[in-house]
């Protein structure tokens, strides 16, 4: 067995359908832009390929340099595919040109949005073939954007030497979107209508096809983002469907809890927010509390306990046990801030409950970055009582700020925090999906912070707690190495 010193850096092609800081609406953006340079830091050679999308801000798009152009068969059509590449901060990203497909003014959403990530999945296996630099031991697909990679690499460029060696890695970041579009796309877009183990693998029922299907039942080894969350997805209730999938592949199926870029969530030195603290010195964080309260009209009252959601207004997240709930968390006198956009009537019920209490609570209906940054520094509490949650990076990024998470027992939740019940734990848990059990977790969280030094302690060690992404990396790089048998 050779040593790690002689052991040839692993090549790992990220592909993604966003990454920050060039396109994002979720979480998948959070980990494609911070994975692969912690991938790099434990001993990868990682590089990141995502489409040229009309919205990445000009300032990037200047600095892009074309490095190919070729045309991309699907099916009867050849279209074309510009690849062009930008160094940013150590990290080489690759980006897909077609202005047909991705000069539009979102990412998602769209009627062709099979046919739009169908043609990426090909552009990323023609990229690997025809641009030398982009060969890769590891291809590292994420969500049903991807996930025809590995069937296109196993069923059309089998012959190709420079697919013959490349292993597939396939990610489920969040099962409920899994790209489901009618089956004339076999033979109109995708080209494998007269291959049938394509077609069996892709097929969901008699005259549709599903996306994710595919790659989970042809990538070489699978992972989601947190333990919990690979062995919840075995279960009818959290599979979507394709439970089976994941109990027959569960061998090969792996759970690796996400990271958040720690440079960038940092209550030391983050110029986002009022005052700078750290768990050694936590004076500033009292003024942070203040400076939002009168930011968002509520009561300047440094014994109430507020309590902050930061994220997007959607059932996932829990937000039917908080509406039923709000009456009597007002009646115990806590405060409630809640930032982000989602489902209309979650947008409406905020709005009427922002009317409805005054100072005691305020709905900031909008994205707004910096303010999720003043909003986690000067919380005291973070609730979060998702119905699911495959990993969570909220819960994370408030105790990077001292403000602890309240989350029920799901998914990444589960995995990262721990009810302070025992005397160790960085934040508050309730299992069960039901209102009162979240109020009264709720309340003893309101009784914790009644007693300051108690709750001091509280906060610095979950202040201390590490989610850097370096322990994740090392996991994935010890898999990509299983998967590719390179040793």
């Amino acid at each position: 067995m050779p040593t790690s010193a002689h052991r040839r850096k692993l090549r790992i092609l990220f592909a993604s359908s966003e990454a920050v800081p060039f396109a994002k609406t979720g979480g998948l953006g959070d980990v494609a832009g911070s994975l692969p340079r912690a991938l790099k830091h434990a001993g990868a050679k990682a590089a990141v390929i995502m489409p040229k999308y009309g919205t990445i801000p000009q300032e990037y798009r200047d600095r892009m340099k074309h490095v190919a152009d070729f045309y991309v068969p699907l099916a009867w059509r050849n279209v074309y595919c510009g690849i062009e590449k930008l160094e940013l901060q150590g990290l080489d990203f690759y980006f897909v040109d077609n202005e047909a497909y991705f000069k539009r003014d979102g990412l998602y959403g769209y009627f062709d949005d099979g046919e739009r990530f169908a043609f990426f999945s090909k552009a990323i296996c023609e990229a690997i073939v025809k641009v030398p630099e982009l060969a890769c031991d590891v291809l590292h697909c994420n969500d049903w954007q991807t996930a025809l990679c590995p069937v296109f690499l196993r069923e059309l460029y089998r012959g190709a030497p420079q697919c013959n060696n490349v292993k597939t890695v396939m990610t489920v970041h969040n099962i409920k979107f899994q790209g489901q579009y009618g089956d004339k796309m076999l033979s109109d877009i995708l080209g494998l209508a007269d291959i049938p183990a394509a077609r069996d693998q892709l097929y969901c029922d008699k005259d549709s096809i599903n996306f994710m299907k595919g790659g989970l039942c042809y990538a070489d080894a699978l992972t989601t983002v947190s333990p919990s969350y690979a062995y919840e997805l075995q279960m009818p209730f959290y599979g979507e469907g394709l439970d089976p999938i994941f109990r027959r592949r569960s061998n090969i199926l792996t759970g690796i809890l996400n990271g958040i870029d720690t440079s960038i969530w940092n209550p030391k030195t983050d110029g986002m927010i009022t005052a700078n603290y750290s768990a050694d010195d936590l004076a500033n964080k009292a003024e942070c509390k203040r400076a939002l309260q009168e930011e968002l009209g509520l009561r300047q009252d440094p014994t109430r306990p507020l309590v902050v959601m930061i994220g997007r207004l959607t059932n996932q997240k829990g937000l039917g046990l908080v509406r039923y709930a709000m009456d009597g968390i007002m009646r115990r006198g806590v405060q409630v801030a809640i930032l982000g956009t989602g489902d209309a009537d979650q947008e409406e019920a905020f709005r009427y409950f922002d009317q409805k209490y005054g100072d005691m609570m305020c709905a900031r209906i909008a994205f707004d970055n910096a303010l999720s940054h003043r909003m986690y520094a000067g919380g005291d509490i973070l609730l979060m009582p998702s119905e699911f949650e495959p990993c969570g990076l909220s819960q994370m990024i408030a105790m990077r700020y001292g403000t602890l998470p309240l989350v029920r027992e799901t998914g990444g939740l589960r995995d990262s925090i721990h009810d302070s019940g025992d005397g160790w734990g960085n934040g508050f848990t309730f299992r069960s999906y039901n209102a009162h059990d979240m109020l009264n977790a709720v309340l003893r969280a309101k009784a914790g912070y009644e007693y300051p030094d108690g709750w001091q302690q509280l906060v610095k060690r979950a202040m201390e707690c590490d989610f850097s992404w370096s322990a994740s990396a090392k996991q994935y790089v010890e898999m990509y190495e299983q998967v590719c048998q390179l040793w």
